[in-house]
């Protein structure tokens, strides 16, 4: 059941399919970093248990090669036996011959429980033998994926390190960038803008405050002519003598007439 259960731990691990695992993961280098200290410690206890599996094969391999050589042993003394029954009996020595003969029986009956007890451990040898070929194939998958895994996440934070650099340097170019309105640059510039439109606006107010103070000057200054025609006119002046001056062709007096039609 030890052997099942960790042969299956093996074949399982050996399958997984890492990419489908790492797109799931929310930092694959961490889960990437986990996954390879599980697996050396998997594959440290699979090489434990394939190792005490191997002993063991090893041990029925023994077991079985010693009965292997008992039979042989005890079939050669079954005829070593067997050949001094047939001298003694050549002899004509009968009791002898019995002996010898009963011990050619007895070493037959070792022969045959030897070669009984190999002919018992030959499917356990073969069934061990497969699993162990098994367990190797799967230790041979995991460390296989190990080295994956390692070769991955070498690869994985090669690429993080160099996306961040990438970013870093993105930022760096897009905070001077001045053709990106987001950009410190643009900003600044947006700024300045603002700055220099409202300087304007003053500038515009300003000069709006000036022509109103320069018409009110004018209109003041009209009014100023018209009181003093006004004074001239109630003094017997003539109002061609204050507007234009001697020498004009305008007439020098109003008509009653004319006066009458304003």
């Amino acid at each position: 059941m030890v052997k099942q259960s960790i042969f299956g731990r093996m074949a399982q691990l050996a399958k997984a399919n890492i990419n489908s695992l790492l797109d799931q993961a929310e930092d694959p280098q961490k889960m990437l970093d986990q996954m390879v200290r599980d697996y050396t410690n998997n594959i440290a206890e699979a090489e434990s248990a394939v190792a005490q599996t191997i002993g063991n094969l090893r041990m029925l391999q023994d077991d079985y090669n010693e009965d292997v050589k008992n039979a042989q042993d005890w079939g050669n003394k079954a005829l070593a036996a067997s050949r001094k029954a047939d001298e003694y009996r050549a002899k004509g020595d009968i009791v002898d011959a019995e002996k010898f003969d009963n011990l050619a029986k007895v070493a037959l009956q070792r022969q045959i429980t030897s070669e009984n007890e190999a002919k018992s451990a030959e499917p356990s040898i073969a069934s061990q033998t497969e699993v162990v070929d098994k367990l190797k194939h799967g230790l041979d998958q995991m460390k296989g994926k190990l080295n994956e895994l390692t070769s991955k996440r070498n690869e994985l934070v090669a690429r993080s390190k160099t996306a961040a650099a990438q970013s870093q340097v993105h930022d760096a170019l897009k905070s001077i960038d001045i053709m990106d309105p987001t950009s410190e640059v643009g900003r600044f510039e947006e700024k300045i803008r603002r700055e220099e439109a409202k300087v304007r606006g003053q500038q515009e107010l300003a000069a709006s405050s000036l022509d109103a103070q320069f018409n009110s000057l004018e209109d003041l200054g009209e009014q100023t002519e018209i009181e003093a025609r006004l004074a001239a006119l109630k003094s017997g002046g003539t109002p061609q003598a204050l507007g234009a001056g001697n020498g004009s062709a305008a007439r020098s007096t109003v008509d009653e007439a004319d006066f009458d039609k304003l």
